[in-house]
């Protein structure tokens, strides 16, 4: 084999193994590259995942709080009952309790009595006060027969009944109610005052007299007294029903 010969066959030789070396080097550039290139997804995906889960922790967490404080709009009786007392901003804007033991009437001011006397607790009779044969007047009698002091300050709601079973009421005076209170045994009377009929043409024959306690919804029937002078018609303000007050 000549030298050229063999100094080719040299070179060949090194430009073979030159380029295998270079083909290796170029597959392990695209080897570290695909590795970084597939690291990078890899970390790119892990730090989505952080990512999702941060915001979906968050937004979970909001969540839950948000149902939390439904929940408590909804809670048990029990827990309802606790905000009642007036320890939760609900509670203590309904001021319902303060409210309703406020306005009690009886049972806030007066220990669930009521200081007026209840028609049950008076006795009544009528009776014929006339002064005179030209003026009218019957005096009503209530006895305190209850076991406590009470009031009967203002007036008496009073109707006439008449023989044909109508009804009409009572004018009221223009006199000035006194304080009126009643010790038990005690007596406190008003008085109808009327026009006398001296013609004996009056169509108002009284039979009866419905009365009302004064601050009371009660009422008693009691007979008009037969020997009272009679009474002119018609049923209007001449005849009128005066305060009551304390019996002489």
């Amino acid at each position: 084999m000549s030298a050229s010969t063999s100094a080719r066959i040299a070179r060949r030789r090194t430009l073979r193994v030159a380029a295998a070396a270079l083909t290796a080097a170029a597959a392990l550039s695209l080897t570290a590259c695909s590795g970084s290139d597939a690291a990078a997804p890899k970390a790119g995906g892990q730090s989505g995942a952080a990512e999702t889960g941060g915001a979906g922790s968050a937004e979970s967490g909001g969540a839950g709080s948000s149902a939390g404080t439904q929940d408590s709009g909804t809670q048990p009786d029990s827990a309802k009952s606790g905000s009642g007392n007036g320890t939760s901003p609900r509670a203590g804007s309904g001021g319902g309790a303060p409210s309703h033991a406020g306005s009690g009437n009886g049972a806030a001011k007066g220990g669930g009595k009521s200081k007026f006397c209840r028609t049950n607790e008076l006795m009544m009779q009528a009776a014929d006060s006339s002064p005179d044969q030209k003026t009218g007047d019957v005096t009503v009698q209530m006895t305190n027969k209850g076991g406590r002091t009470c009031s009967v300050t203002g007036f008496a709601g009073v109707d006439l009944k008449d023989a044909d079973g109508t009804s009409a009421p009572v004018h009221r005076g223009g006199e000035q109610p006194r304080i009126t209170d009643l010790k038990v045994g005690d007596t406190a009377t008003f008085s109808i005052s009327y026009k006398v009929d001296s013609s004996g043409d009056s169509l108002a024959s009284p039979t009866n007299i419905i009365v009302t306690p004064p601050n009371e919804t009660h009422s008693v029937s009691l007979k008009w007294p037969a020997e009272a002078l009679k009474l002119a018609g018609p049923y209007d303000e001449k005849i009128q029903v005066h305060p009551v007050g304390i019996a002489n």
